[in-house]
């Protein structure tokens, strides 16, 4: 049930997946999702993507959202719009990370990806 941390914050030094986030009544509605990076070191990049399931089973081939990579820490938002997808009904978070250049192969991010049900004006604002 939103508000909820799809991916919690923590630190993290390999890729991977949060565990599945019931919706519940703010299935089918506008989201804003926010990544927070605020650990990294340099020389890498973090690739963030949100996927969606009906029953938190099968996630389909492809993500519902991707976060365009990164690089820096920061305050990312974008919104995801389900009013065209009822049926999704559970939400995860995917990380890939990569690491190139001196000192050691190990990625590090410190990160975590928020969801909440957009307000009332933001909708209105988002319809036009």
């Amino acid at each position: 049930m939103l508000p909820a941390f799809l991916i919690p914050e923590n630190e993290y030094r390999a890729d991977g997946e949060s565990e599945p986030v019931e919706l519940g009544p703010a299935a089918g509605k506008l989201l804003k999702l926010t990544l927070v990076i605020h650990r990294i070191i340099e020389q890498e990049s973090l690739d963030v993507e949100v996927w969606g399931s009906p029953d938190g089973q099968d996630w389909g081939t492809k993500p519902l959202l991707a976060f365009p990579q990164k690089f820096y820490c920061g305050t990312y938002c974008l919104l995801l719009d389900l009013s065209k997808q009822p049926e999704i009904r559970f939400l995860k978070g995917k990380w890939k990370m990569n690491r190139w250049g001196r000192g050691t192969p190990k990625p590090l991010f410190g990160f975590c990806l928020f969801a909440e049900e957009c307000s009332p004006e933001l909708v209105a604002v988002a319809k036009r």
